[in-house]
């Protein structure tokens, strides 16, 4: 009964319905983002700060000369997991949003959540594919120059910019990167938000967010190729600038939600909230 309740949630009648949305809609997202923000700044130096300092711990880790061809797929497949480190803002925009107490403490109870064995389920299957990246990642670097890693980090460098073998990895590798981020966004972009917004379960909250995927291919490939271009930009400054740009993203995200999914019923929700 456990699994079946972490799967199907306790409502199993009524699958969530989703909006058509435009592209105006993905940028008034990031706008109403960057709005709780700018209200609960206080929050986002504890929370975010957790990015950059992951980032330069993944930086470290892979300095040892064994580790550098997984020093790319590490940095660019953080984002892969990067929903679930997000759960806390998300809650912190609900909570805004209902006109709630949205101090970071009330967010970090998220253990008394209903769904919370639903979104440890699908954090763990974002955390597989996280795996299967780096596995894959590996696997395609040994093919291409062989089980010896390189000796220092110069001949790393120069493997790859200057032999036509690492010219392929880099066009291949990013290639498959890409299928693995397409996944992800189409599994996740709504899923988190809307398990804490209804206790559906995982896999009907997987389902909406492939549903309000293929209905919306525009606005959320637009949406992906932004976060993309943040994650870029923020991982400049040794992955300083993430501690700005992710918790933008973590709260448009919920926004964003907002948009792609129909509401459900205020007094079920009412409800909830006051549960919590």
């Amino acid at each position: 009964m456990t699994t079946f309740h972490v799967l199907s949630g306790t409502n199993t009648t009524i699958a969530p319905g989703i909006r058509k949305i435009g592209i105006a809609d993905v940028f008034d997202a990031l706008r109403l983002g960057l709005d709780d923000f700018r209200e609960k700044p206080s929050h986002y130096v504890f929370l975010c700060l957790i990015y950059p300092v992951a980032g330069v711990v993944l930086m470290t880790w892979s300095a040892g000369a064994n580790m550098l061809p997984l020093l790319y797929p590490l940095a660019s497949g953080f984002a892969l997991i990067g929903p679930v480190a997000a759960i806390a803002l998300y809650e912190i925009s609900r909570r805004r949003e209902l006109g709630m107490d949205a101090r970071w403490p009330h967010a970090m109870r998220l253990h008394r959540h209903p769904a919370i064995p639903s979104i440890l389920a699908v954090a763990g299957l974002l955390f597989v594919i996280f795996i299967v990246w780096l596995l894959v990642a590996q696997g395609l670097y040994v093919t291409m120059f062989g089980p010896t890693p390189p000796a220092t980090i110069s001949e790393f460098w120069n493997n790859i910019i200057g032999t036509d073998q690492g010219w392929n990895l880099i066009i291949v590798g990013n290639l498959v990167g890409f299928v693995f981020a397409v996944v992800v966004l189409s599994i996740s972009v709504v899923t988190f938000p809307l398990l804490l917004d209804r206790d559906v379960g995982a896999l009907t909250a997987i389902e909406t967010s492939v549903r309000a995927t293929l209905a919306n291919p525009v606005p959320v490939a637009l949406w992906g190729l932004i976060i993309a271009a943040g994650l870029v930009l923020g991982s400049i400054p040794v992955f300083v600038g993430l501690a700005v740009i992710m918790p933008i993203f973590g709260h448009a995200t919920w926004h964003l939600y907002r948009k792609l999914v129909e509401p459900a019923g205020g007094d079920a929700v009412g409800r909830r909230d006051q549960a919590l």
